[in-house]
């Protein structure tokens, strides 16, 4: 399969993630500027990846001018075909800005911006807690309550912010999301957002290849669906 990383005016982590694909997971990177608007060279089987980064500089809300630009067109055709994109951080942000994904990015609860090691994990009762760096301002996941219930109805919520030991508690919520929520897909299992940054956690060089193991399991190990994502991860 082939990953198609997008580059935005402003994308911070865009070789960050095109160094992990290619480099630690071996797989083929193509690198997309945002004003490309062709896709022609992906099928469904592949992926296109919103990166972290400070999108236009992050005017207005995060994502906020990134859904406007000429590449989003391309990405909002591809999904709606069936392809696979992935968003990290501001990535999710701009799923979001973009009504790929339901709800919103807020400021963290604490007005701060927030660096460091979390842990994350999936939904099924054997997935254990994967430890990525997170790094924004605005990562609080909202959604109105009735979105929430249908996000957890419909097995749409794939990562919680939890402890060391898997736990979901207040504790471990580096930035306030409601109902812990660090990553989710829509309906159709394609398209998926998430906070924390798995390409800054896919080295051994770096000491952390918990990020190697997501990219594993959503999109390289079997066809690139997020069923049984759950039962993978347990499995690491």
């Amino acid at each position: 399969m082939k990953f198609g990383v997008v580059v935005f005016p402003g994308s911070n982590c865009d070789r960050d993630t095109k160094d992990a694909l290619e480099n630690d997971l071996n797989q083929e990177v193509i690198m997309l500027w945002h004003k490309d608007t062709d896709l022609g060279i992906f099928n469904t089987e592949d992926c296109i990846v919103l990166p972290g980064g400070f999108s236009y500089g992050d005017y207005l809300r995060c994502g906020a001018i990134a859904r406007f630009s000429p590449i989003m067109q391309g990405i909002t055709e591809f999904a709606g075909k069936g392809g696979n994109i992935l968003g990290v951080c501001n990535g999710f942000q701009i799923l979001c800005e973009s009504h790929l994904l339901p709800g919103v990015l807020l400021r963290n609860a604490n007005r701060q911006f927030v660096s460091k090691n979390i842990f994350i994990r999936g939904e099924g009762p054997e997935s254990r807690a994967l430890m990525l760096p997170v790094a924004h301002g605005e990562g609080r996941y909202y959604a109105d309550e009735k979105t929430l219930d249908e996000l957890e109805a419909n097995g749409e919520v794939i990562f919680r912010y939890c402890d060391e030991e898997g736990g979901i508690t207040s504790a471990s919520n580096p930035n306030g999301s409601f109902r812990n929520i660090a990553g989710i897909c829509n309906k159709n299992r394609n398209v998926f957002g998430m906070m924390p940054h798995p390409e800054r956690a896919s080295s051994l060089e770096l000491g952390n290849i918990d990020g190697r193991l997501i990219f594993q399991a959503l999109f390289i190990n079997k066809r690139p669906e997020f069923v049984g994502l759950d039962t993978q991860l347990a499995n690491f």
